[in-house]
């Protein structure tokens, strides 16, 4: 198996996708109840969406992907000798993950590296998901249009700001002669300065920082569209508050629930600005493991395969998730 494998096989994947959508278009045609895609959006206007879906499908996530996983089964060679003799297809770059190449001994720091990673990203994850389901529900069921719209422009007036001079904020906070710091000296609940950066705390607050928004809407468009009436007769049957949202809302919101933590945990695990500079001086990321090898070593190949291996983690991490929640991936997108 070599790229022009990947060659033919892309074209012929983008042709059975249109087969499978305009098949099914055609079985919704004859359903009087439903409206086909060109009837609902016109012949011109639907053409140009599929045109842009179908470039941005094969040119900026299938390709880049299908050059990186050929990329990640070759050796480490200079550009000259790639597609010579010494250019073959080997799983070396993958085994190096597991085993040092040097001396065949378990390569425990790359491993500790993956695995912080996965583990950082799902308390992340849980943080984010405690902090904006009680916002979301208010400003969803609870709060009023005005105090909504304040909610929202609070929200995301911050997120005007580049992220990397977001996290530099932060770590100013968060360092030892920073502002919070100064603050609790000086009310005398600390003798000294906390050092948050070393323990991580600047690193979770970065990043439940970070994809705050991509928590909160997703779980204020599901409990939005929940009936009021369903939460006021389970209070006039005299259900508990904690009871409400166990057997009510959160039943309802679990597609919003999903698709907000499966893309903080995605976003979370492949984040690179925040780890690097609200990490401690232990705290290693896999992807700035995987940044090294692109950007400083220059090894592609291995690098390549660092990445697939995140990649590979996270989906069948996600996939795992969305079972044991019974979950559809349809589900997240509605």
């Amino acid at each position: 198996m070599n790229s022009r494998f990947f060659v033919f096989l892309v074209p012929l994947v983008v042709i059975a996708a249109f087969w499978l959508m305009a098949n099914r278009e055609s079985k919704l045609a004859h359903d009087p109840t439903h409206k086909s895609f060109f009837e609902r959006n016109g012949t011109v206007l639907g053409t140009v969406f599929i045109l842009l879906v179908a470039f941005w499908a094969l040119f900026l996530v299938t390709l880049p992907y299908l050059y990186m996983v050929v990329e990640s089964f070759h050796p480490r060679l200079p550009p000259l000798k790639r597609g010579g003799p010494e250019d073959y297809l080997t799983l070396e770059q993958y085994k190096s993950f597991f085993v040092q190449p040097s001396d065949n001994s378990w390569n425990t720091t790359h491993l500790w590296g993956f695995f912080f990673t996965i583990a950082a990203s799902v308390a992340v994850t849980v943080l984010n998901f405690a902090i904006c389901y009680p916002l979301a529900y208010y400003m969803a069921q609870a709060g009023s249009i005005q105090k909504v719209r304040l909610i929202m422009l609070g929200l995301i007036v911050p997120y005007w700001v580049n992220e990397i001079l977001r996290a530099f904020s932060l770590r100013l906070l968060l360092a030892s002669k920073g502002l919070i710091n100064q603050m609790l000296m000086w009310l005398g609940i600390t003798d000294a300065p906390v050092d948050f950066l070393a323990n991580n705390t600047g690193l979770y607050v970065g990043l439940s920082y970070a994809y705050l928004l991509v928590m909160i809407f997703p779980l204020y468009n599901a409990i939005e569209s929940l009936d009021k009436n369903q939460i006021e007769a389970a209070r006039d049957l005299g259900a508990p508050w904690w009871k409400i949202h166990r057997d009510v809302v959160i039943p309802y919101a679990k597609p919003g629930i999903a698709s907000g933590c499966t893309m903080v945990f995605m976003l979370s695990a492949g984040s690179l600005a925040a780890p690097l500079f609200l990490g401690g001086p232990n705290t290693l990321w896999f992807t700035a493991i995987v940044y090294d090898f692109f950007f400083q070593a220059f090894n592609w190949p291995r690098g390549a395969a660092y990445a697939f291996i995140l990649l590979a983690a996270c989906i069948a991490f996600v996939m795992l998730m969305l079972r044991l929640f019974k979950v559809s991936l349809g589900e997240t997108i509605r």
